[in-house]
């Protein structure tokens, strides 16, 4: 589970850089702060 959530943490953050990079900085800060909280690393929303 934990591997998994490490893989879409990586996915959302990788997505709003590129989203910050193509000009969408609010979708793109959204995405990066989805993808730290779901992170294993950081305030799991799953537990």
């Amino acid at each position: 589970m934990a591997t998994l959530l490490w893989i879409i943490a990586v996915i959302l953050v990788v997505s709003g850089i590129l989203a910050i990079i193509r000009k969408q900085v609010v979708w793109g800060a959204a995405l990066i702060v989805v993808g730290l909280l779901v992170g294993p690393g950081g305030v799991s929303i799953f537990g």
